[in-house]
């Protein structure tokens, strides 16, 4: 989990808001599955992409020759960028199979694009907001940046004029609840929190009562970092997930598995585990600016057949981006 302090995480807002003025991301808004988002600044996706679309270029480019020879080169180029084994080879073999993409690096880009948007082809499970509240199960292993990726939906759910409430059931870090609590101030969100120690089911269940006292409409709830090889965490996390079942009739509406890219392949693995656990319904990867490894994002559509929800682009309140196949994969291959 991102450890900023509260310090640090209001000095950055500040910064943000300061520098982006009255052009920030409350200015312009699009929808996308029914969840209002930041304005395309600069700082986007294909930008974040700037360090894994270099590797996977510059591959392309390399690849002379034909037929094999040509393949081969693609194939080195999506390993370097840690798109994986198992899901390189599914690419490149489709692209031999339809004889596709054998006439030059410009082929080869068109051709690898063409099998890279079918693969991200993965469908979100709730296109819309059709329940109230909306409860969001965030969860993920610890350092991938939950609590800062909660603070970002937060301000994005509130950007479209729905009431937030966040509810802190990471009850074992003792900065955990503070941590949060200042990204949801931040936000113009609600929180609900107990003290450090506490039954994270007895802080859904008092949180989901307040939410429906209050006419919320979105409650994201925060989770306790956990690895995805400790079975007893595990469990407690279907324990909170049965909480919320029980008290919001289809609760959770959303299970979203926070990865973080710079972990590469090692992030599947984690996924695994969780969707096993909790039912992940969605992903969100964060810290695709600061890796020459985004490739991954493509193994998580192909190996786990889940949608990727959001990426995070930057440390800011607004980096937080709706996740755009088409934009993701001209960012990989650039300009033709």
């Amino acid at each position: 989990m991102e450890l900023l302090s509260p310090e640090a995480i209001g000095g950055a807002a500040a910064l943000v808001a300061t520098a982006a003025g009255s052009m920030w991301w409350f200015s312009r808004r699009r929808r996308r599955d029914g969840v209002a988002a930041p304005a395309a600044l600069s700082g986007g996706i294909r930008a974040a992409l700037a360090s894994t679309g270099r590797r996977v270029r510059e591959g392309i480019q390399a690849a002379v020759g034909e037929g094999d020879a040509a393949l081969d080169g693609v194939e080195e180029a999506l390993l370097a960028a840690d798109v994986g084994t198992r899901t390189t080879g599914m690419l490149v073999q489709r692209m031999r199979a339809g004889g596709r993409g054998l006439g030059g690096a410009s082929a080869l880009r068109s051709a690898l694009r063409a099998e890279l948007l079918q693969t991200l082809a993965v469908p979100a499970a709730s296109p819309t907001l059709s329940a109230r509240p909306w409860v969001v199960l965030v969860t993920g292993v610890n350092g991938v940046g939950k609590t800062t990726t909660i603070g970002k939906l937060a301000a994005m759910h509130g950007s479209a004029g729905r009431k937030v409430l966040v509810v802190a059931a990471d009850t074992f870090r003792a900065a955990a609840s503070d941590q949060l609590a200042v990204w949801a101030e931040r936000a113009g969100a609600d929180i609900i929190r107990h003290a450090p120690g506490a039954d994270p089911s007895a802080v859904v269940f008092d949180g989901l009562r307040a939410a429906r006292a209050r006419g919320v409409d979105v409650v994201l709830v925060d989770t306790a970092g956990r690895l995805h090889t400790r079975t007893p965490l595990m469990d407690e996390l279907g324990k909170v997930r049965r909480t919320l079942e029980r008290e919001v009739p289809g609760a959770p509406h959303e299970v979203l598995l926070v990865l973080d890219a710079t972990t590469g392949q090692n992030a599947i693995n984690q996924a695994r585990a969780f969707v096993a656990a909790a039912g992940v319904t969605g992903v969100v990867v964060t810290k695709l600016d600061g890796t020459a490894k985004g490739g991954m994002v493509v193994s998580v559509s192909s190996e786990l057949g889940l949608p990727v929800c959001f990426v995070g682009v930057g440390e800011g309140i607004g980096d937080l981006r709706p996740f755009d196949a088409a934009e993701f994969v001209d960012g990989l291959l650039g300009e033709e």
